[in-house]
């Protein structure tokens, strides 16, 4: 049995970094053939709400965008931060809140791929952070948003386990739905993530809460926020070529959601 702490994942966050960026170079080369095939104009500078260690901005910033991002935790946007200015690039990450933030110039583009918008635990919350996206997003530009909707018509998926590994560094991890109450909205979610290093093992335990959407919950949302309008929908195979038809049995989904001109 390893020795166990009681504590957030985001707080570790080269950890974190290691968990969920092993997929990056899908989840880049599909942004990039979104802001090619959904934006009006050129895509120059793009923004990532909720943008923890920066493992895409990174990326995105490397094949010359403009980037910037926020995030309420201190410990990630330090992270994100020195490894932008280890590259070169400006310490263009701040901490603030996804639902009220600021940003001196309009972006082109914005995205938030892995699940965090279900974070925000309220309709006002989710709201808020749309119109916030859409005024520092310029007309024509999109905002790539991936999530997991709750299935109507069948079971939903009620835990996940995955490893990664980085040089002498590996993390396995499980996530696992201990409560789902769809009347309130309201899903509980434990996480375990064993991290071996050449010279300790230890387990990090967690307990997250997300609001639920199914498909009309979340197609209601949308139109609640007349900025913008749903171009495509795809899911987490991120296939350009193969976008979906959104229905009470979905889960994964990708909404490219372009703001519409005056």
């Amino acid at each position: 049995m390893l020795p166990t702490t009681q504590a957030s994942l985001y707080d570790f966050p080269k950890y974190y970094d290691l968990v969920y960026g092993s997929d990056w170079k899908a989840e880049f080369d599909f942004l990039l053939e979104c802001f090619a095939q959904h934006a009006t104009g050129k895509v120059k500078r793009v923004f990532e709400p909720a943008c923890g260690t920066g493992r895409l901005m990174v990326k995105l910033a490397q094949a010359g965008f403009k980037v910037a991002g926020v995030d309420l935790n201190e410990a990630a946007v330090k992270f994100c931060n020195d490894r932008l200015e280890r590259s070169g690039y400006p310490r263009s990450a701040f901490v603030g809140d996804m639902c009220n933030f600021t940003v001196s110039k309009p972006f082109d583009a914005a995205f938030n791929p892995i699940n965090s918008f279900r974070h925000l635990g309220t309709q006002a919350q989710a709201e808020q952070h749309l119109h916030t996206v859409a005024k520092h997003l310029r007309p024509g530009g999109i905002y790539v948003l991936g999530l997991h909707l709750t299935p109507t018509v069948v079971e939903p998926m009620q835990e996940e386990s995955w490893s990664a590994r980085r040089g002498n560094l590996a993390v396995l991890s499980r996530l696992w739905v201990t409560a789902c109450d769809r009347r309130r909205r309201r899903e509980e979610v434990g996480m375990s993530f064993d991290v071996y290093t050449p010279t300790k093992q230890f387990r990090i335990e967690d307990q997250v809460v997300f609001r639920t959407y199914s498909a009309q919950q979340m197609k209601s949302l949308l139109a609640s926020v007349p900025e913008f309008e749903v171009t495509q929908v795809y899911d987490f195979g991120y296939d350009i070529q193969q976008p979906i038809t959104v229905g009470p049995e979905t889960e994964d989904v990708v909404y490219v959601l372009r703001k519409k001109s005056r």
